[in-house]
């Protein structure tokens, strides 16, 4: 049955794929995002434990389940220059330009042999397209689990938290902000910079990592609740036989991985830095300056089979 079930889920995400991938167009669209979710590198399915369940009808007894583990695609995050100009194609007008909102890009203009340039992107996360047919196959016996969000569900819009992207005067007080070395996303020989202050502005003189950093920093913001910013937290709380992630916390494959949708899609998915020190993003960098990332988040879950879980293994 367990054999079965997986076969079921992987034929569903393939059916998406082939149908997302007829779709051809200049910019990002939702068929694209759909498709790059049939990636089982980025699923990494898990078989990780065992769930013992108190039944209790007529007698009690004591039932077992399989306990799972497995990535969904939760939101889908763009970093880019023009406000207005999100390279998700069918939400774009979802952030137009607003009073006080005004476009990103470099910022300074220095010499040509200094490493820090100050650039301004902003910063949209939506429910991924292809989470609620995760939540959807729950049904197959515990087999799949349900996610924290659903499809399209807005988390962030930097252009509605202007004052606090472009400002972020609260979040100069965190000691993250001004403590170096706290929270920084990034190696030894490969910082790629801060996560605090968690505003729009980063000092950073390649532009794939600097939108990276900026796509970072809202994952940061939220998966946690009570920050200083207009947002919808995605902060859900664990139940007997489902327990969604910790926050995101940079660097920690436990907690979060990204994978590329554009400016070109890739099937894998990772925590960065994602190559060694002194590797060059230059195929990934976008001459407008625009990215979008899926955030992909592990989940564990077992089937209910009882009006109390007894124990569980496998953490």
């Amino acid at each position: 049955m367990l054999n079965k079930s997986i076969l079921i889920w992987v034929a569903g995400l393939v059916a998406v794929a082939g149908i997302a991938g007829q779709a051809q167009a200049a910019r990002l669209s939702t068929a694209e995002v759909i498709s790059s979710a049939a990636s089982p590198a980025c699923v990494d399915y898990q078989v990780v434990g065992v769930c013992a369940w108190l039944h209790c009808s007529l007698g009690c007894r004591v039932r077992t389940s399989v306990k799972v583990k497995h990535y969904i695609p939760e939101l889908v995050v763009s970093s880019y220059n023009r406000t207005g100009g999100n390279p998700w194609s069918d939400v774009a007008a979802l952030s137009p330009p607003v009073a006080g909102a005004q476009g990103g890009g470099t910022m300074t203009n220095r010499h040509s042999h200094s490493r820090d340039i100050l650039r301004f992107k902003n910063v949209d996360a939506i429910g991924h397209p292809a989470t609620s047919m995760f939540s959807a196959l729950t049904g197959l016996r515990g087999m799949v689990c349900a996610s924290g969000t659903v499809s399209m569900k807005p988390h962030f819009f930097s252009t509605l938290d202007f004052v606090g992207w472009r400002q972020a005067l609260v979040e100069m007080l965190y000691p993250e902000a001004y403590v170096p070395g706290m929270r920084e996303l990034g190696r030894a020989g490969d910082v790629w910079g801060n996560i605090y202050p968690r505003s729009g502005f980063v000092s950073q003189s390649d532009d794939y990592r600097g939108a990276a950093l900026a796509a970072q920093r809202v994952a940061d913001l939220v998966t946690r609740s009570g920050s200083p910013h207009v947002y919808q937290p995605l902060t859900p709380s664990s139940r007997d036989g489902w327990w969604p992630p910790s926050p995101v916390l940079e660097g920690n494959a436990g907690t979060h991985k990204w994978q590329a949708l554009s400016p070109r899609s890739e099937g894998s998915c990772d925590v960065w830095p994602d190559r060694g020190q002194l590797a060059s993003y230059g195929d990934r960098t976008d001459g407008s300056g625009d990215y979008a990332w899926a955030l992909w988040r592990p989940y564990s879950c077992c089937e209910r089979r009882g009006q109390r879980l007894l124990w569980h293994t496998g953490g």
